[in-house]
């Protein structure tokens, strides 16, 4: 190879990586990732399986249950009322174990099953659709207010070709069927 092609295929592969950074799809380490690589890395990166992973007791405490991973809160669990929260804090909500049922002054709030499956999870959902529910904090982007503890304010941030790799990583996930509850409002 002479200098002038050695030069010419670094300077391609130069312009190749500085081009998938501009879209927001180069790793850390400056390696070109496909839109699920990318979804994936935001998803395990920016605390999604705390509350949307349901965990199972390990060795070392709550792990991921990979068998279950991002379907939300069971709907086979049984809770009992949560404890009272005192009027005007300082404490403001409780929380179960697994961290994917809440309790506060908004009421009870469950962790949404963000596996592909058609009748329980995202698999209705269009990508336009999910968009919207993370940028105006409304489910399936014009329903009911998504509840805390959701970030979705922190997570409306993202760009558009990064909420993309998000859905196109959920998307690829095992289906998980899992009708979780609807939010009850607080007790009166």
């Amino acid at each position: 190879m002479t200098v002038g092609q050695t030069l010419r295929t670094g300077v391609i592969a130069g312009l190749m990586v500085c081009g998938a950074a501009l879209t927001g799809v180069v790793s850390a380490q400056g390696q070109a990732m496909t839109p699920v690589a990318r979804g994936k890395y935001i998803v395990d990166t920016s605390g999604c399986h705390d509350c949307h992973s349901p965990k199972k007791m390990g060795a070392n405490g709550p792990e991921v249950d990979l068998e279950k991973i991002l379907s939300g809160f069971q709907a086979e669990t049984k809770l009992p009322p949560p404890p009272a929260i005192p009027d005007g804090g300082p404490w403001a909500a409780v929380v179960t174990w697994d961290l994917t049922a809440w309790s506060g002054p908004w009421g009870r709030s469950y962790a949404a099953n963000l596996t592909p499956d058609v009748t329980t999870g995202l698999g209705s959902w269009s990508e336009a659709m999910f968009v919207s529910a993370l940028r105006t904090g409304k489910h399936m982007g014009s329903g009911r207010p998504i509840l805390p503890p959701m970030p979705w304010q922190t997570i409306a941030k993202l760009t558009d070709p990064d909420l993309a790799a998000v859905f196109a990583y959920l998307k690829s996930l095992k289906p998980v069927k899992n009708l979780v509850p609807a939010p009850t409002p607080p007790a009166k």
